[in-house]
């Protein structure tokens, strides 16, 4: 881990920042450090003692806890541009309530939570800027909830599938799963029997075609009408 001054411009264009001005990032920035964490390192784990959030600059991070037998289940997976762990600043018990484990190695900036509170104390303004950039946030989180509870594993990986597609794809689009498929079935809630089960299903019904990691939609209307 080593000190390192984050570019501005480059600090606005994430969402927990974007409502701060010139010389709030450069507050911010003096506290930044870089991390580079190798597959599988573990950057935290539940119940620590939390001082520091974090922008994930490349590699994937999956954030999980274990049940009461061990059994791992993967609450969210962070990409390049994310920030995790900001919303402890706001609780009461500062302690990481989720495990953070690198996927495939990774570079991090971490900040430090108590000087980003300093800037909050200072500016009504900029706290009613967050509050909204949270909000909106909120919603997407609502819609992500009501898909893993309300709808069955089919069509929760069919959602997933769906919002894969490359941007303008028109015919036989083919996704590239980035991560491996255990990691995917435990975000979607789905068990990695079941969601082996469910892409043979759909390849037998010649909605998807599975090469590996690559799947490709064979039918994308169909694969809606499921819905």
């Amino acid at each position: 881990m080593r000190k390192v001054v984050p570019n501005v411009e480059e600090l606005q264009k994430i969402y927990l920042f974007e409502a701060l001005t010139a010389e709030q990032l450069e507050k911010i920035s003096a506290t930044t450090r870089k991390i580079v964490l190798p597959a599988e390192k573990i950057l935290f784990e539940k119940d620590q003692p939390a001082d520091r959030f974090y922008l994930l600059l490349e590699g994937q991070i999956k954030l999980f806890c274990l049940s009461e037998e061990g059994v791992e289940k993967v609450m969210e997976v962070i990409f390049p541009c994310q920030t995790f762990g900001e919303a402890i600043m706001f609780m009461g018990r500062h302690a990481y309530p989720l495990s953070a484990q690198a996927i495939i190695e990774s570079t991090l900036y971490s900040f430090d939570m108590q000087s980003f509170k300093s800037l909050l104390y200072e500016s009504r303004e900029t706290c009613f800027h967050l509050m909204a950039s949270m909000g909106r946030r909120l919603h997407s989180r609502i819609d992500e909830i009501s898909n893993l509870t309300l709808h069955n594993a089919t069509y929760r990986l069919v959602v997933y599938l769906l919002e894969q597609m490359p941007q303008g794809a028109m015919e036989l689009p083919e996704i590239h799963l980035t991560m491996p498929k255990n990691i995917i079935a435990s975000r979607l809630s789905i068990q990695p029997e079941t969601f082996s089960r469910i892409l043979s299903k759909l390849s037998r019904r010649g909605l998807i075609r599975v090469q590996g990691q690559n799947i490709i939609l064979n039918n994308v209307q169909d694969l809606r009408d499921l819905l």
